[in-house]
């Protein structure tokens, strides 16, 4: 019986003992990795980190981490006093380096009602009634598709055509707001629920004159055509998700309508 439980207690120890060597073991794996490799120690991102978080509020969020100089980016942060006032542009996930790129001055922040022009286009705002940009519920970071309507003054004899075609697809919202400036549709839900669009098209009217400004992404080529659009014709604008088909360009006038 003593033999017994003297084999327990040896075989409690020699686990106990294992788990310990084990433990240690994977703890100082990433400084054997590192046995001979430059290091530079930097922060890493440790929980989320919303957008527009204040700099002096990381702190918490961050660790300091050794990792090889060869993978340290350009602009990683190696000492939080040196962000200031700044805040985040974007939304920081768990493992990435903490990098003074994504930090901008408050007065710059973006913020939830729009998105970053994509590096190479311009923007450019239209501004339209209600009925011609989907009934109010476009925002910024939604894809659309561009309409656009002009008379030609080369029909038969003499007379004016008009024409329409869905010129562009899937163009990028950077910006919705109100004829005054607010910003319309600030919720981060993709889609707003019956009450909140009934909320949003009711309060239109004491958000300006009822028209919207829609502001797009757009190459300097595309946007002149907008613009001679809007000069000298009409624009109605689609909500075209990423997930729609595109369909054959053609343009569409009285005579082809019922073909």
């Amino acid at each position: 019986m003593k033999t017994r439980l003297l084999g327990g207690i040896a075989a409690l120890l020699v686990a106990i003992i294992g788990t310990v060597l084990l433990v240690s073991y994977v703890q100082n794996a990433d400084k054997r990795a590192l046995a001979g490799t430059e290091t530079e120690s930097i922060y890493v991102v440790q929980k989320a980190i919303p957008a527009g978080t204040a700099a002096d509020k990381i702190a918490a969020l961050v660790t300091k981490k050794e990792v090889p100089r060869f993978s340290v980016a350009d602009t990683s942060v190696t000492d939080l006093g040196s962000l200031g006032s700044k805040v985040t542009a974007v939304t920081l996930v768990p493992g990435e380096q903490l990098l003074a790129s994504r930090m901008v001055e408050e007065n710059a922040f973006l913020g939830p009602t729009r998105v970053q022009v994509p590096a190479g286009l311009q923007e450019i705002t239209l501004k339209l009634p209600i009925e011609r940009v989907a009934g109010g519920i476009l925002k910024a970071g939604d894809t659309v598709g561009i309409f656009l309507s002009l008379e030609d003054s080369g029909g038969t004899a003499g007379g004016k055509t008009s024409k329409t075609q869905q010129s562009f697809h899937k163009v990028l919202v950077t910006a919705a707001q109100y004829s005054n400036g607010t910003a319309t549709q600030t919720g981060t839900s993709g889609t707003a629920t019956g009450a909140s669009q009934v909320s949003s098209t009711s309060s239109t009217k004491a958000q300006g004159d009822g028209s919207y400004l829609i502001t797009l992404a757009m190459n300097s080529v595309d946007a002149e055509r907008i613009v001679f659009a809007v000069e000298f014709g009409k624009i109605y604008l689609s909500k075209e998700p990423g997930s729609a088909v595109e369909s054959v360009k053609g343009t569409v006038d009285a005579a082809g309508l019922f073909r």
